[in-house]
């Protein structure tokens, strides 16, 4: 077998052809510069999406965003699709943090308003989210209470007065997606969820304050309500121990049913059942569950930071203007119809480690945004900063309407770990004025920027393949890690 070398196409395009010797049934589509595409050929990322182009269903092409790195099974930062009829659903394909994802609060403070008082918010905001590994959320639910929250999402948290109606109206799915059942879940997986609803969580999860360095797109910009030199607020986080139950639940019951569906793979990472099956079934609904969990979430955190704004600088949530623009997920799996071959076909689009990228026009987009193209963001590293970008329509033929969810890690949790001392991490953070509060050591350390790849070229990547094209850059000036 010849060694997995991709050979460059075009601009920041590169290609490995059908191989039928390693089962492959399409091609795999690398989008990077040649620097990230040099990293991602020190781990598994690029053999792990030929492994997913073995599989029955698989249409097109695998595509490899930029911040592409290893992943279980799938490679994070890769995008699959499936036919709907004959291809197949795969909890890998979505990931252990169903729904993590990422939303923009604006504000009308700018930043010389905002430093004297950063210190106070960031402890604030702190004390009054909870954050790390086992965290709870500050809300009890009965099983009845968790049952609605699984089916209604953000609308749940809404209509118990944390945010109102138009922070549904600018989610992905309008922050609800239909069809989720609760009855698909397991015992454990509600047990591990239950008590963490409206907290943060660990690893690359994080609350930021931010500034708006530079707008490139002053028309997408003006339509967001963005402006140079602004305070806004990224929220990172998903659907906690509830999701990574539902993930685990699915891959055994996955599995179990491989022989069942003379389904023979590469690599057991992928287990996959057909996605019209009563596993691909069940599993869908209880990843719909787990969808919903994480939007409200996001949503019950997004409250307390505008409660932690009103207290410190005194003034209301309306006062300070802090509406949500947009929020966005990752690691999701959805029925969708795209172009294959010339013509629109329903396909099961996988996302692991990718976000959507919808350009104008598509229904599936919220109302506010439908003739401008879908906002999407692109966190960095809690010292580098991150990107606004909007969908644009090359994204429909080049990666099944989807970009890169993040900088992508270029450094294991561990080698950080080795590499690095919190002393220097906080130092190096504070010298670029920003000003850091976690709960643990290693949750500064493993998160160093180091860790990360470098987030102005994956969104260099994307901009100049005309996926997701550049609104504005923000940076960290307060950071809360798990």
């Amino acid at each position: 077998m010849a060694s997995l070398v991709p050979k460059k196409v075009g601009n920041m395009e590169y290609r490995i052809e059908v191989d039928p010797s390693r089962g492959m049934r399409v091609p795999v589509t690398i989008y990077a510069d040649e620097n990230l595409l040099q990293k991602m050929l020190t781990d598994r990322t690029i053999t792990q999406a030929v492994n997913v182009s073995t599989l029955p269903g698989v249409v097109k092409h695998v595509v490899v965003l930029p911040d592409g790195h290893e992943g279980y099974g799938f490679p994070v930062g890769g995008v699959a699709a499936m036919d709907a009829e004959e291809g197949m659903i795969s909890p890998g394909g979505v990931g252990y943090d169903i729904n993590c994802g990422v939303r923009l609060i604006r504000t009308n403070l700018t930043e010389k308003e905002a430093r004297p008082k950063l210190k106070d918010l960031v402890l604030d905001l702190f004390k009054s989210i909870p954050s790390g590994v086992g965290s709870k959320g500050a809300v009890k639910l009965s099983p009845s209470d968790l049952d609605e929250v699984l089916v209604r999402g953000v609308q749940w948290a809404v209509d118990h007065g944390y945010g109102s109606k138009d922070d549904a109206d600018v989610c992905e799915e309008n922050g609800q997606i239909k069809n989720a059942d609760p009855g698909k879940v397991s015992p454990t997986a509600r047990k591990r969820g239950s008590p963490q609803l409206g907290s943060l969580g660990s690893g690359n999860h994080f609350l930021e304050i931010q500034k708006v360095e530079k707008v490139h797109d002053e028309e997408a910009a003006k339509r967001m309500g963005i402006f140079e030199g602004q305070i806004t607020v990224l929220i990172h986080c998903g659907s906690r121990g509830f999701g990574h139950q539902v993930c685990s639940d699915y891959l055994r019951t996955s599995e179990h049913a491989l022989q069942k569906y003379k389904i023979n793979l590469v690599d057991r990472e992928l287990a996959c059942v057909p996605n019209s099956s009563e596993e691909g079934e069940s599993y869908r609904k209880a990843m719909f569950a787990a969808l919903n969990f994480a939007w409200s979430n996001r949503q019950m955190i997004t409250h307390w930071t505008r409660k932690s704004f009103e207290r410190v600088f005194g003034q209301t949530e309306a006062d300070l203007d802090m509406k949500l623009i947009y929020d966005v997920a990752h690691n999701i799996a959805k029925v969708e119809k795209h172009k294959v071959d010339g013509e629109l076909r329903s396909v099961v689009v996988h996302r692991k480690g990718a976000t959507r990228a919808f350009p104008k026009g598509r229904e599936e987009i919220p109302q506010k945004y439908r003739d401008l193209g879908q906002p999407v963001f692109i966190p960095g590293s809690m010292g580098t900063g991150s990107w606004i970008l909007l969908g644009k329509p090359a994204s429909m033929d080049l990666s099944f309407g989807s970009t890169a969810h993040g900088a992508g890690r270029m450094m294991s949790r561990s080698a950080a770990r080795r590499s690095f001392t919190e002393n220097q991490v906080q130092k190096s953070l504070g010298d670029k004025g920003i000003f850091i509060k976690a709960l643990t050591r290693e949750g500064v350390v493993e998160e160093t920027p180091e860790a990360y790849k470098d987030v102005d070229a994956v969104a260099n990547v994307s901009h100049e393949l005309g996926i997701a094209t550049k609104v504005a850059k923000l940076v960290p000036i307060g950071v809360i890690k798990g």
